[in-house]
């Protein structure tokens, strides 16, 4: 075991005596047993203890804890509930984890104004759940969404089964309030649809922790449609349900989402949690259409017409909310379904355009056979947005660093296909050393130099997104190597 680091000792005590006039006792976490529940987030292979973590439970405690750390020049890691896949919330040695699960209040429903004031550590799913009862909804619903909060779906621009038609993140929020690093508190955009001047907004949704710590979010909420009704579309193979999904939408229709799960996936869910799932076919679409019942009836008869020329091998029409939720429930617990045939599985994120959707399946298959390692898809098939689940066992030697070259491979394929390395799951340390694949040495300098706006000596969450030494020119600050300086050995299962 390395010896501790005499400075980072001292930093430590002298930044715990600081803190300790600030907060309460129980808000300051210190103790090694404790802090090892912050050690890693849902990208749990790589696991570091924290320095300590603190408990704020009010935007001004917030402000003057990053103001602390500024002038002791600690580097701050947010983070709300911690089901980043990306590794956004893993912690530094001699950096602080900001957690905001003490954000939790919903402050203000307003239905004439169609819009939600909450703290950043509400979850995703009790903001529909506060605005149900009177016929209205919040649109983006990723898998996580009983546990991941508002402040880290901003931070991540997370999507969900319903992106498709309603639109990410960025697409949903309104207003935010954030704290930058030297304890400034602002306030971006409102309940009003449009903002002035520059979209600082847009900015700051999707930036990872790096610009400044949500503290408050004002969403956008929707009124429930007249009707819902989904459909489950079996296919022989995973090819003939990827040009299904061209097909639907190039004929201009926009389901609220389209889902696909090969026939691994579909097998483990039906078996955790009989959903109803046909299992005589080797891939799946859950289609679902909303709005006035005559044109939902339309759109169903369409859709049904599309599939059948693509082959379909069944076509099964929720015919009862009930089973509409049946359908659902089962999408939703795929990521469980999946680990309960492997040890463990990497779940990987990136976007592709719907178009190369039969090519990049095939070659991910071909990929599954050179590495000797089973992939499970289950995905936001409509936008493009996949999520291959490579299974393997960590107690296997190299098999985890098999699992990280298969997932490098995918990634690079959807670049080279034309799409990105994320759609939802963010950059975090995952993603980070493939940035050049995607982005030029120039436009990595454009993004830094947004980020020295914000964080000018690089104390939130260094080590994340940016791989390479840059220099911002405009503010002559050096911005090193985050891998090196904060990753120089991540401890891994």
């Amino acid at each position: 075991m390395p010896k501790p680091d005499p400075a980072i000792i001292a930093g430590r005590q002298a930044l715990i005596h600081a803190l300790q006039r600030l907060v309460s006792d129980e808000q300051l976490i210190t103790d090694q047993s404790s802090l090892r529940v912050y050690e890693t987030d849902g990208l749990s292979a790589y696991r570091q203890l924290p320095m300590l973590v603190v408990l704020p439970d009010s935007t001004q405690q917030v402000a003057e804890i990053l103001k602390i750390c500024s002038e002791m020049h600690t580097k701050v890691v947010p983070r709300g509930a911690g089901t980043s896949l990306s590794g956004g919330a893993l912690p530094l040695e001699d950096g602080i984890v900001l957690g905001l699960g003490k954000f939790n209040k919903i402050l203000d429903i307003d239905y004439d104004n169609r819009c939600v004031v909450v703290q950043s550590g509400v979850t995703n799913l009790a903001i529909t759940d506060a605005v149900k009862q009177r016929g209205f909804y919040y649109a983006p619903d990723p898998s996580s969404q009983i546990a991941c909060t508002i402040g880290g779906n901003v931070s991540e621009n997370a999507g969900g089964v319903h992106c498709l038609k309603y639109g990410l993140t960025s697409n949903n929020i309104l207003g935010l309030e954030i704290v930058l690093i030297n304890g400034e508190i602002l306030r971006l955009g409102g309940k009003h649809m449009d903002m002035e001047a520059y979209d600082l907004l847009g900015i700051i949704t999707g930036s990872e922790g790096l610009l400044g710590v949500v503290t408050e979010v004002t969403v956008r909420i929707l009124p429930d449609p007249e009707t819902v009704r989904a459909m489950l579309l079996g296919f022989p193979s995973n090819e003939t349900a990827a040009v299904c999904v061209g097909e639907i939408i190039s004929q201009g229709i926009i389901p609220a989402g389209i889902e696909m799960m090969d026939k691994l996936a579909i097998e483990a869910t039906e078996d955790f949690c009989q959903a109803g799932y046909p299992l005589d076919c080797e891939s799946l679409l859950i289609v679902e259409l909303d709005g006035p019942a005559a044109e939902v009836n339309q759109l169903i008869e369409q859709v049904s017409s599309i599939a059948t020329e693509c082959h379909a091998t069944s076509i099964k029409v929720s015919q009862t909310e009930a089973e509409r939720i049946r359908f659902w429930t089962g999408r939703k617990a795929a990521f469980p379904a999946i680990g309960r045939i492997s040890p463990d599985y990497y779940c990987m994120d990136g976007t592709i355009p719907r178009k190369q959707l039969p090519h990049v399946l095939a070659r991910m298959a071909e990929m599954s056979k050179i590495y000797g390692l089973r992939i499970a898809n289950v995905f936001h098939a409509g936008d493009g947005n996949l999520h291959p689940l490579i299974l393997y066992d960590a107690n296997n030697p190299g098999e985890l660093e098999q699992a990280e070259a298969f997932g490098t491979d995918i990634l690079r394929l959807c670049v080279e296909v034309g799409g990105v390395l994320t759609g939802e799951h963010g950059v975090g340390i995952e993603k980070r050393d493939l940035m050049s694949e995607v982005f030029s040495e120039q436009d990595l300098q454009q993004q830094l130099r947004v980020k020295c706006a914000f964080d000018p000596d690089g104390y939130l969450n260094p080590g994340k997104v940016f791989p390479t030494l840059h220099r911002c020119a405009e503010l002559g600050k050096l911005h090193v190597h985050h891998g090196k300086l904060a990753f120089p050995d991540i401890p891994r299962f």
